[in-house]
């Protein structure tokens, strides 16, 4: 949220204010009205619409009166990065090689505060009633991609995770600040995350961490599955079988980084 009294700065408010109300249309807010950007912006309704108003002008937003939306302007932004970033364009084929593999969804995420952002996928199904795109966000601590995140990177990043607690997506899996810390350390452990249905029903991921030449994390990347009703495999026995070659992949990057410095 972007509070709107003015303290002693170098940053400019305004252009603050203005990617906050890009940033808050996201997979499960495609659409809102003027008081529901007001909410998730924090700010005020004649401060939103104002906002809104500039960037329908710019033609970043349209309206029909009464709902706002993104448009594809706004991938504009996310190009600039993505035509000078290495990381996205080593790992894009590296994820179609590896889901032609295992023939399941493979993903690419980096950490953005407490939230994962995806920065590249191969999609092979529909697999979850919400979309999945270059740029869509989750919490970090409801992913198996955020997780590893978590348990490979700085630590002030993971205590404040932990201290400010979370909620479960679904009600399954972990819920209390204490059973996070425990499968942190179980990560950092055995080098990989399982996440079983705790991001959405029917949807389970394995992930593992891109490792930089220095050792320090530059990405994750994962597996989704999605849990078939007749089976009784586990979320473990299903992971085991897909994370040799999740492993393999991960390595590829490595090595493309390492040769890229």
């Amino acid at each position: 949220m972007v509070s709107e009294q003015a303290t002693p700065s170098t940053s400019v408010q305004s252009l603050a204010r203005g990617l906050a109300v890009i940033s808050c249309f996201d997979a499960e807010h495609i659409s809102m009205t003027l008081s529901e950007v007001a909410a998730r912006t924090g700010l005020s309704r004649a401060t939103a619409r104002r906002f809104l108003l500039t960037l329908q002008e710019l033609g970043y937003v349209r309206s029909d009166g009464k709902h706002f939306e993104l448009t594809s302007k706004v991938l504009q932004l996310g190009y600039a990065y993505l035509s000078s970033a290495t990381l996205p364009q080593m790992i894009e084929p590296v994820l179609e090689e590896l889901s032609a593999k295992v023939h399941e969804s493979a993903s690419a995420s980096v950490l953005d505060g407490t939230d994962i952002v995806y920065i590249a996928r191969v999609h092979t199904r529909s697999i979850m009633r919400v979309g999945i795109s270059v740029g869509t966000r989750f919490p970090a601590v409801n992913t198996s991609m955020g997780r590893v995140l978590l348990a490979f990177g700085p630590e002030e990043l993971r205590e404040s995770v932990l201290a400010e607690g979370f909620e479960s997506r679904t009600g399954l899996g972990l819920k209390t600040p204490a059973a996070l810390r425990k499968e942190l350390e179980k990560i950092r452990t055995q080098g990989y995350a399982v996440v079983d249905q705790e991001l959405e029903i029917g949807l389970r991921s394995v992930a593992v961490p891109v490792f930089n030449a220095d050792s320090t994390v530059a990405a994750a990347m994962n597996v989704s599955m999605s849990v078939h009703p007749a089976s009784e495999q586990s979320a473990d026995e299903a992971a085991q079988k897909i994370l040799p070659r999740l492993l393999q992949a991960a390595q590829q990057v490595r090595e493309a980084l390492a040769s890229s410095r």
